[in-house]
């Protein structure tokens, strides 16, 4: 059924605009799904096109997060521990791990950390669709959450029924599953995305279809079917979701600034607010990876002289998720008024 809800959105829900919304749903998901598999037919590549996800979008795009953290004075004071106290914390505990138990631990970690946290990351912008549209197709309170996270449940289990000995050239150890659970969740993925694919189709032709929500749902179950389960290679799969996941949330925090800011210069912020202006995207982009590239060599150069390359960025990662799922939260009524949703 069709249940309508209010909305300071267009007909159509955009997050900000036609341009930016086909970029930031279709663009991006495209890219990434083409990379990866222009890796599958040249496998050589897996190491030049790593080395660019990571230099241009992901130490970027843990850099984005600190613009929310200490890129004004207020968010500093806000979040002192998360910046100061919580990374040494993460730290000692992935030493500890890595040198107390094995390696293998913290890449076992990262890939179910990762994955939900991009699942995590993917309903959270869904969600902002959502509340943009006027009309949302939904049947029940839990059916629209059980359609999307059955996909990248079914890629998650198949990847640990693979159980691969390594993951980036690292030793891995995986959840034991059964080929049957993976062939009953895939069965109930599929039989899932053919409902939604009909009840879209349903709203569609009674003029309720919420466009950008259900444009966003089909570029997440593209990734994450062809991450998780088409590319059988979990490093070539992983490099598909990792990209995409990069430069969402490149492109979701600057629009969140862009807005916080929309107004001009606000002298309690003249940093960041002026960074956040559009005209000064292309400034706010490269300092950021300006910040990214010096901080990531000076690290890669010094503190990993001393410990495992391995431990100072899963310790970077796992700060990450866990500031990201703090901040997001705390913060939702101020994040839906930046976004210009309804809360």
């Amino acid at each position: 059924m069709v249940v309508r809800v209010d909305s300071l959105g267009s007909s159509a829900g955009w997050l900000r605009d036609t341009q930016f919304d086909r970029f930031f749903i279709f663009g991006i998901a495209a890219f990434a799904i083409a990379t990866g598999l222009i890796v599958v037919a040249q496998p050589a590549l897996f190491i030049p096109i790593l080395v660019a996800d990571l230099w241009l979008l992901g130490y970027h795009h843990v850099v984005s997060t600190f613009t929310r953290l200490c890129f004004d004075a207020q968010s500093f004071r806000q979040n002192r521990f998360l910046l100061t106290g919580l990374p040494l914390i993460v730290f000692l505990s992935v030493a500890a791990l890595t040198y107390g138990v094995g390696a293998w631990t913290i890449t076992t970690v990262y890939l179910y950390w990762q994955w939900f946290h991009y699942t995590r990351q993917s309903w959270g912008i869904a969600q902002a669709y959502r509340r943009k549209a006027r009309t949302v197709v939904v049947d029940g309170r839990w059916a629209p959450q059980i359609v999307f996270y059955l996909p990248p449940l079914w890629g998650i289990l198949y990847r640990s029924h693979q159980a691969p000995a390594t993951f980036l050239g690292i030793e891995l150890r995986t959840i034991p599953v059964s080929g049957l659970l993976v062939d009953i969740v895939g069965i109930a993925a599929l039989a899932a995305m053919v409902w939604w694919v009909l009840s879209h189709i349903s709203a569609w032709r009674n003029r309720e279809l919420p466009v950008a929500y259900t444009m966003y749902q089909v570029s997440h179950f593209a990734v994450f079917l062809v991450g998780y389960v088409f590319i059988r290679n979990i490093d070539v799969g992983w490099l598909v979701v990792n990209i995409w996941h990069n430069a969402q949330y490149i492109a979701f925090v600057w629009l969140y600034n862009n807005n916080r800011y929309s107004s001009g210069i606000d002298p309690g912020a003249r940093f960041l607010s002026t960074l956040s202006q559009k005209r000064n995207v292309w400034l706010y982009l490269g300092l950021c990876l300006g910040i990214s590239t010096v901080s990531y060599a000076a690290v890669d150069s010094l503190v990993t002289a001393i410990v495992a390359p391995v431990i100072v960025f899963q310790a970077t990662n796992f700060h990450h998720y866990i500031v990201d799922g703090l901040i997001w939260k705390r913060r939702r009524s101020a994040a839906s008024q930046n976004l210009r949703i309804a809360s």
